[in-house]
């Protein structure tokens, strides 16, 4: 997530102006960027959350959920507490996904064609420790590939339009139905994709590099 403070600040109408720093490289049991309600106001702050969603009930910590199936997190017992009550979106510029296949295999980028960014449908809970540790953790929700993504992946992020931002953040919003109803698969005319190189591939590389796209034969642009 590159985005500047003041863009996500328009774009998600939050109450005050972030601090971040540019990311292009976020791996799972790091801080990422989530957009939710500030329960002092009516407004939204952006905090930073640990990414791998840790159950309140789990006795330790252990290796947290990075992903939720759209489809079952308002039933699973990992999930449904926080799907009622602590909902939210992870900003983005783009994500990568990895394709399996021999001759078009490696890593791939996906963003908007607008250049607009991203809001990923989230979750969010805090686990305690018996010591008084506390570790916020979010994770991302994901819904069927749309026709773009699916030359890749069969999965992808859930991604909501700005006109759904208050429905999904509005914690008295219980109607799971319409909720559930808001993850589904991205327009894949709104979209592009690409190939990109290994330097991603290393959750230590970071910088613009990550999204170059890759060179030679095996480029691909959608």
């Amino acid at each position: 997530m590159h985005s500047s403070g003041g863009e996500l600040t328009e774009y998600f109408q939050l109450r005050e102006t972030p601090v971040v720093s540019p990311r292009y490289n976020i791996a799972p049991g790091q801080e990422v960027a989530f957009i939710r309600p500030d329960s002092g106001s009516r407004g939204r702050q952006l905090v930073f959350l640990v990414w791998g969603l840790i159950p309140s009930w789990s006795k330790s910590p252990g290796t947290g959920i990075i992903n939720a199936r759209a489809e079952t997190a308002a039933e699973k017992p990992s999930f449904r507490g926080a799907f009622r009550q602590r909902r939210g979106l992870l900003p983005a510029n783009g994500f990568f996904e990895w394709s399996k296949a021999v001759k078009k295999g490696g890593p791939y980028y996906f963003q908007l064609k607008n250049s607009q960014p991203l809001a990923l449908a989230g979750l969010w809970e805090t686990w305690s420790g018996p010591d008084g540790e506390a570790i916020h953790s979010c994770t991302i929700l994901t819904t069927e590939a749309n026709e773009l993504v699916g030359r890749i992946h069969s999965r992808m992020p859930a991604i909501l339009e700005p006109g759904h931002f208050e429905t999904w953040l509005n914690v008295e919003n219980q109607d799971m139905k319409k909720l559930c109803g808001l993850l589904k698969p991205y327009p894949a005319e709104k979209m592009s994709g690409y190939r990109v190189g290994p330097h991603v591939n290393n959750p230590r590389n970071e910088g613009p590099k990550c999204i170059e796209p890759a060179t030679g034969t095996q480029a691909s642009f959608w």
